[in-house]
């Protein structure tokens, strides 16, 4: 029973204070892109992780952009404000620090500024957007601002600490797959993050947790709120199965977790990886292990897919066209197939591939294709960890 009663000691609802052991850059020198190898120290949580879960972080804003909000508000930050479902006050500082969304303002506080602006050009401006035929140009406004730049444009629309907390979401979680096993690695997760720097409208913009974790977070220090997202995603339960991973980009971190945990446990089934991003010589990301696996014989087969090292840019997707006889022997005889990364473009471009191989090797229409397909998944043989 103790060990039940770690596992749930820690929780969405009650986060590990967990400390961040390793944070190094996986890109080479020159890469357009910053992702990052993390890891986290469970030691003394009783959580525990199964490959393929993923792990979810408490992040918490930056200093500077809740001083740019207490500025433009004119608020000292001890204000006291009540947020959603409190039984006591939060200090305005902590509030926009830990707590809130900086990002993501809605229609709603325009039109709550429209009816506190004072000065005849902004308020027109801001009526102006919530006109009705103004709905797509409100959505593309929106998308380049967060609640600083309101306050900042529209300083006549003076609101209270609490009017704006009352206008803002809460701050969620993130989640981000393991690229760990525990077979190998029971006390500790690593993930692989990739950070997000961009600019709108004039400011510097970044993602809220990727940053935290690379720029926040001090190793060996820093309290880092966690707590383990167990998922349907894994392993083929028989070791004896085959396992045909597609995972580009930070999509790969599942697929290394696999890896680990397919060696450690002596699993007899061939392993098939596809992995792309967009430059060989600086974002092969975690070569070093995917090199040392095929001399060990543990990855039969790996198809790379670096988009930028040629005129015409190659992506996984092609990879698998290119080896569909293969690909189809492996699936007819019974291998599980794997997508892990973006959700809007590569995993439709992927399931679209797949649908193509089965229905060019197999010697199938698209409608019986679409039948072995629905098929795999429902035997669990086609799984997917996309965000």
């Amino acid at each position: 029973m103790s060990e039940t009663a770690e596992i749930s000691a820690f929780t969405k609802d009650n986060p590990f204070n967990a400390c961040v052991t390793d944070n190094r850059v996986l890109n080479g020198p020159g890469s357009a892109k910053e992702t990052r190898h993390i890891v986290v120290s469970l030691a003394g949580s009783g959580l525990h992780y199964k490959a393929g879960d993923s792990l979810g972080v408490f992040p918490t804003n930056r200093p500077e952009e809740v001083d740019a909000i207490l500025a433009a508000l004119g608020a000292t930050g001890h204000e006291p404000v009540m947020l959603p479902k409190a039984t006591a006050p939060t200090a305005l500082r902590e509030a926009l620090a830990s707590k809130l969304a900086l990002a993501g303002p809605t229609r709603r506080i325009v039109e709550t500024l429209s009816t506190r602006a004072t000065h005849a050009a902004e308020k027109a401006k801001l009526e102006g957007l919530i006109l009705p035929e103004s709905k797509e140009l409100l959505a593309a406004w929106l998308d380049e601002r967060e609640f600083v730049d309101l306050l900042a444009e529209f300083p006549s629309a003076r609101l209270t600490p609490q009017e704006l907390v009352d206008h803002m979401r809460k701050l969620m979680p993130r989640l981000y797959s393991i690229a760990s096993s525990p077979r190998l690695h029971p006390h500790e997760i690593h993930l692989t993050v990739a950070i997000v720097r961009y600019q709108t409208n004039g400011r510097e913009r970044v993602g809220v947790c990727t940053t935290f974790l690379s720029d926040r977070v001090t190793v060996g220090s820093t309290p880092t709120p966690v707590f383990v997202s167990h998922s349907h995603f894994g392993p083929p339960e028989d070791g004896s199965r085959d396992a045909v991973m597609v995972g580009p980009g930070t999509g790969i971190a599942p697929f290394r977790a696999f890896l680990q945990d397919r060696a450690a446990s002596g699993a007899k089934g061939r392993n098939w990886v596809f992995f792309g991003d967009q430059k060989k010589a600086t974002d092969f990301l975690y070569e070093e292990d995917w090199t040392k696996w095929q001399a060990d014989g543990i990855l039969t087969r790996l198809d790379t897919a670096f988009s930028r090292d040629q005129i015409n840019k190659i992506y996984v997707q092609d990879r698998m066209r290119e080896n569909a006889a293969e690909l189809w022997a492996w699936l007819k005889a019974g291998a599980n197939f794997y997508v892990c990364g973006d959700a809007k473009r590569m995993a439709k471009d992927v399931d679209v591939a797949l649908h193509d191989v089965i229905a060019g090797e197999g010697g199938m229409s698209p409608a019986e294709a679409a039948d072995y397909v629905k098929a795999m998944k429902k035997e669990k043989r086609y799984q997917r960890d996309v965000y």
